[in-house]
Parts: C-alpha cells; structure tokens; sequence
C-alpha cells in the first residue's frame, strides 16, 4: 500500500498543494482528476522523487519513501511526452535502465524481449522513435518503465498527444495491461471520461486540495461539492431552502416547491432550517414532487 501522509508544497509564496492525504491499494488502477493547475501532476513529481514536499511523509508498504532519491525508488514515470532517446533504437532505449544497472547483455536482450511482447511491440526493436506512431511511442515507453520491475507505474497525462479515436483505444489497452500485470498504476488527466473508463478509483484535486476520492461511479453519482458536481458530467445548479437534516442527507425547496434530497458539505451544526443553500442535481440525487 502506498500512503500518503499531510503532503504539502509550496513554491515561495504559491501553495501547490495542502494537506494530502491519500491511501492507495496495491494492484489498483487509480487516477488523479482536476483541471489545470490544481496540483495533480506536482503530487506525481512529488511521489516519483522528481519534487520534493515541504511537508508530510510516503510510505509503501509501511516504510517512508519519501528520503529516498528518485532513482532509489521502486516507482517508474511516463511522462507526458514519453522522453524516448531519439538517437536510440526501441530495443536500445527499453534496455537503457538495465545498462546502468549494470546487467548483462544476455539478461538484458531477455528482459527486453519480455516487455516488448507484453505491450505488442516485439516486431519493433529495431525501429528509431521517429518512426513510431503516437500510440506505438506510448507502448514503448510504458515497457521502458515496466523492464524496470516497479511497483508503482505513475502516469503523467499518458494518452493526452493521441487523437480522440487512438486514445480510446489506448485506455482499453492500458487498462488491459494493469490487470494482467497486477501493477498499481497511478495516472494523472484532466479528461473526466478517461479517469471513468480506466480507474478503480479516482481523487478529485481543486486547489491544491483532494476534494474527493472514491470510485468512478460514486464519484460520478454522489459528488461531495459543488466542484465535483460540476467537474463530472452536466450539472444543474439550483438554489432553494433547507426544510430538513437527516443523517447525511439534506432536502432542499426549491422554487416551484419541489424537493431534492442529496448529500451535503456543510457541518451539521452550520444547517439551519430555512436557511438558502445552493443543490446540484444528477441522477443519483432524488427529487420528489412536493407541495407549496
């Protein structure tokens, strides 16, 4: 399991990122969600070693992480624009981690092989990155990460230079591979129906802040904010009444006198009947005919 404790960054006079705390599963495919600018891909750097926080601790497995040099780490990184050597052949850039490791060639071929048949690309050693496509150059820099044997892939924006039609296909492909593999994957987008289609569960970042975190379907059904309302899906706003509190469920009167009943934010004690309060609504949420 890998765990991350209060983790915290500043640059100078900007906070990047405040309070993180976040468990994560081993062999779970989770995405970190948001827009741009709200922290995601600096948290990655963070637990790749490529960032350092200001404050908080990584542990895998129950042992911090966080003291060790990125190198040291038993996490490998695709970056966004996959980084491949361009004077290097496939074959050459996969085995790259391995020389410095100091393998032998043999075992090095054998790896090297292993990984390219894992992302079907075996017909391809030979070929310079140039000569790739968009979707190829993907697979090659995910078995680059992979010949290494991390424990944690982490993903940063993966899919985001392919079109719309490579992407989709990718997403499947990419999915395929973590649960063949049994790898925890953590991966960084933007884009709300990549996070839905491919993760087991989803943290939700505005600000600096992980506003929520859970599977794609209660993400998507049960927002806990008005940003993950409006983040995920077509939304309505709606302004209205607070008529009653139970448990974890608040009913609102809007204007034509209907009530909706959701989930809310807001700490019990600062819930006062017939105060205004704003509700979003989807389909999870229920609304109910009600009398004026």
């Amino acid at each position: 399991m890998l765990e991350l404790l209060n983790i915290g960054k500043s640059f100078s006079s900007q906070t990047a990122l405040r309070g993180v705390n976040l468990s994560i599963s081993e062999g779970e495919f989770f995405s970190l969600l948001g827009p741009s600018g709200c922290g995601k891909t600096t948290l990655l750097r963070i637990i790749a070693g490529l960032e350092q926080a200001t404050d908080g601790q990584i542990l895998l497995n129950g042992e911090r992480v966080d003291h060790l040099p990125a190198q040291k780490r038993p996490f490998n990184m695709v970056f966004q624009k996959y980084a491949l050597f361009p004077h290097m052949t496939v074959e050459e850039n996969i085995a790259y981690g391995l020389k410095i490791k100091g393998w032998d060639k043999l075992a090095i071929e054998a790896k090297v092989a292993e990984v390219l048949a894992l992302v079907g690309m075996g017909e391809f050693a030979d070929r310079r990155p140039e000569t790739l496509s968009g979707g190829q150059a993907q697979r090659i820099a995910v078995a680059r990460a992979l010949v290494n044997e991390p424990k944690v892939l982490l993903l940063d924006e993966p899919l985001s230079a392919l079109d719309q039609k490579m992407r989709e296909h990718m997403q499947k492909e990419l999915r395929a591979l973590q649960r063949k593999l049994g790898l925890t994957f953590i991966c960084v987008t933007h884009d709300q129906e990549e996070a839905l289609a491919i993760s087991d569960r989803i943290g939700l970042m505005n600000n600096g802040v992980l506003e929520q975190v859970g599977s794609p379907r209660d993400i998507y059904e049960n927002p806990e904010s008005i940003f993950a309302a409006q983040f995920l899906g077509n939304t309505t706003l709606l302004k209205g009444e607070l008529v009653e509190v139970s448990s974890d469920l608040a009913t609102i009167r809007l204007g034509d006198g209907s009530l909706v009943r959701g989930k809310y934010q807001i700490p019990p004690e600062q819930l006062q009947i017939g105060m205004s309060i704003e509700a979003y609504v989807r389909k999870a949420m229920l609304m109910e005919p009600g009398s004026k």
